[in-house]
C-alpha cells in the first residue's frame, strides 16, 4: 500500500489517529502527575493499536492483525498495569520539583513541532514524495520522539523517564505502521517487547532508589557515580 496514494478515507482516519496520538504526546509534557503521564500513554497505545488494524485493513496487511491486538495488550495494558503497580509502591504522585513549568515545556514542544514540520517536508521532498500523510506521518514520528527527549531532559522522577522512553517507542512504532507497513513482523515484535525490559530495568531501579536513597528523584542516581 503506497502510502503516497491512499483513498481519501483512509488518509483522513491515518491523520486523524497520528495527530491524536501527538495530542496525548502533549498531555504527558504538560502534566505534573504521574498518573496522567500513564494514562495519555495508555491511550495513545490504545490509538497506535487501531492505526495498525486500519494499515492492515487498507493495505492488506494481515500481519498487522496480530500486531495491533499484541500493542493493545502489551502497550495498552500490561506495560500500564506493570507502571501503575511501581507507581503505586511510591508516596509521590506528581512532579515535585520538575526543571521547567509545564506550560514552558509546552512552548518548547510547541516548537519541537514545528521544527520536525520543517525536516518532515524537506526530507518528503528530498525522497521525490509529495504526500501530505507522508509529511504528517514524519512529523508526528519525529515530534513524539522530541518530545520524549523532553521528558527525559526535563522531568526527574524514575517513573516519568521510564513513560519517556516509552513515548520515544510509540513514535518510532507509530511511524513505521504509516511509512513502511510491510516492515517484517519479527522487527515489530522487538519494537514491541524491548519495552518490557526496560519497564523491568527501571522497576529494579526504582526499588534500589526507595530502599538505599528514600527518593525515586532522578537526581539522586549522581550518587550513583564515581
Amino acid at each position: 500500500m503506497p502510502v503516497a496514494h491512499l483513498d481519501p478515507l483512509a488518509a483522513s482516519l491515518f491523520s486523524l489517529l497520528a495527530i491524536a496520538c501527538l495530542v496525548l504526546a502533549f498531555v504527558m509534557l504538560g502534566s505534573r502527575w504521574l498518573k496522567d503521564y500513564l494514562y495519555a500513554f495508555a491511550a495513545q497505545s490504545w490509538l497506535i493499536a487501531l492505526l495498525s488494524a486500519a494499515v492492515g485493513y487498507y493495505g492488506g496487511f494481515r500481519e498487522l492483525y496480530a500486531i495491533a491486538l499484541l500493542t493493545a495488550l502489551f502497550r495498552g495494558l500490561v506495560l500500564p498495569w506493570l507502571v501503575l503497580r511501581i507507581l503505586n509502591r511510591l508516596e509521590v504522585s506528581r512532579e515535585l520539583h520538575p526543571i521547567l513549568q509545564p506550560s514552558t515545556s509546552l512552548l518548547i514542544g510547541a516548537v519541537a513541532v514545528v521544527f520536525a514540520l520543517i525536516v518532515a517536508s524537506r526530507l518528503a521532498s528530498a525522497l521525490g514524495v509529495d504526500s501530505n500523510i507522508v509529511v504528517l506521518a514524519l512529523t508526528v514520528m519525529l515530534s513524539m520522539k522530541l518530545i520524549g527527549f523532553l521528558i527525559l531532559a526535563l522531568r526527574r522522577e524514575a517513573i516519568s523517564q521510564i513513560l519517556g522512553i516509552m513515548l520515544l517507542e510509540n513514535g518510532i512504532f507509530l511511524g513505521s505502521q504509516i511509512l513502511v507497513p510491510g516492515m517484517p513482523m519479527l522487527i515489530e515484535l522487538v519494537l514491541l517487547f524491548d519495552l518490557l525490559v526496560a519497564v523491568a530495568c527501571f522497576g529494579v531501579l526504582v526499588r534500589y532508589l526507595i530502599a538505599h536513597v528514600g527518593s525515586t528523584s532522578s537526581r539522586e542516581l549522581q550518587r550513583l557515580s564515581g
